[in-house]
């Protein structure tokens, strides 16, 4: 198959992410799968608050409950962005595609080197996201039966309805359904997580190919270097304007997971602290590993991006430049002075995404989780 005829959904940077979205008519389609996928999530999340609002339930089980309807929440906010916005999407995408197929085409060996380095981190991250994801469904559906009473797998407020008698067979029926519904949940959330991933992934090879061509000067005969050094101030050009399309897709939706993210860590630390059985303290332990690592891997990408993306400045100063023309210093020297503002993911539009936030959000968790222990207590 020739580059120039890759589907879009085939890209391998995006392992199988871009094909379960496609399948579920979030992206490139439009049918009947996204609104079976989405319409019993958003009512049942509607039930989930009235369930909370009205519960009588044991302690355990209403803050599990919060933290499944803050999930569910998280989970229906991405599938409607992506409706919402699913052609600046698929522009975006095919954008980035164009940027793939040129590095592909590119006659350096250690700049193809580098992209299938970045194709196979994606695809592995990917991978471990969606194991992740299905483990944690099976938590949602086992964690009842470790359970002291008789609870649904998500909490629901059925009016009229008792799903928890016992001469009828309401309970296992909407057991079943929550059950059927679990893996469903998963395909809207974990796709999108890396989705997001990989697009910074991809901004950090960019970054790594303009080091590279940088240091790679010193190669070029004297009357190629103020060429080279322009084409890479355009490429600069199209890798700022990559991450400021990825910021305006996402920058309000990382907002609205920051604030999730510290809610339910917070909930599960508080969970792990009542847990009634071993297995019960097993599964919150799956769900804060699934929710803690689907979120440190964003932090951690983003943090890497805002570095990689200052390297650059430091890979022109390291390049002969005191060998060059005057002409073609001030030129390095404007690509330099660009350089000096490294590109980040904005959260909020407003703070950059890296480690140093993703640290102060978890002493702000654990200080929250320390005054509800000492509450509790």
């Amino acid at each position: 198959m020739e580059l120039k005829s890759m589907e879009t959904v085939d890209m391998p940077i995006f392992g199988s992410t871009l094909k379960l979205m496609k399948f579920w008519s979030y992206l490139f389609v439009h049918n009947w799968r996204r609104y079976v996928a989405m319409a019993p999530y958003m009512i049942i999340n509607c039930t989930q608050y009235v369930d909370i609002y009205l519960s009588t339930e044991s302690l355990d089980f209403i803050i599990r409950n919060v933290y499944l309807a803050v999930l569910f929440t998280n989970t229906i906010v991405r599938g409607v962005l992506l409706c919402v916005q699913r052609s600046s999407y698929e522009r975006f995408i095919e954008m980035l595609k164009s940027f793939y197929i040129e590095l592909l085409e590119s006659e350096d060996p250690f700049i193809i080197s580098l992209v299938k380095e970045t194709t196979r981190l994606s695809v592995f991250i990917g991978r471990v996201n969606l194991m992740m994801g299905c483990c944690t469904c099976i938590g949602f559906v086992t964690y009842p039966i470790f359970g002291s009473e008789r609870v649904l797998p998500y909490g629901m407020y059925l009016p009229t309805i008792d799903e928890y008698k016992y001469a009828s067979p309401y309970y296992e029926i909407f057991f079943v359904i929550q059950g059927i519904m679990a893996p469903m949940g998963c395909c809207m959330y974990i796709p999108y997580s890396n989705m997001v991933v990989t697009f910074t992934l991809f901004a950090i090879l960019m970054c790594r190919v303009l080091q590279h061509k940088l240091r790679s000067l010193e190669k070029l005969k004297e009357d190629q270097v103020h060429g080279e050094i322009i084409g890479c101030i355009k490429y600069q050009l199209k890798l700022t304007g990559l991450v400021d399309s990825m910021n305006a897709l996402n920058t309000h939706l990382h907002l609205v997971e920051f604030l999730c993210f510290g809610a339910m860590l917070c909930v599960l630390l508080f969970s792990l602290l009542i847990a009634q059985t071993i297995a019960q303290t097993v599964i919150v332990i799956a769900y804060m590993v699934m929710i803690f690592a689907n979120s440190v891997v964003l932090y951690y990408v983003a943090n890497e991006l805002y570095f990689q993306s200052f390297d650059i400045a430091i890979a022109a100063y390291e390049s002969n430049w005191m060998d060059f023309d005057v002409d073609t210093q001030k030129t390095l020297k404007f690509l330099i002075m660009r350089s000096q503002k490294p590109l980040a993911i904005l959260v909020g539009g407003t703070y950059p995404m890296n480690l140093k936030m993703l640290q102060s959000l978890l002493n702000a968790i654990y200080s929250l989780f320390t005054l509800l222990r000492r509450v509790y207590g």
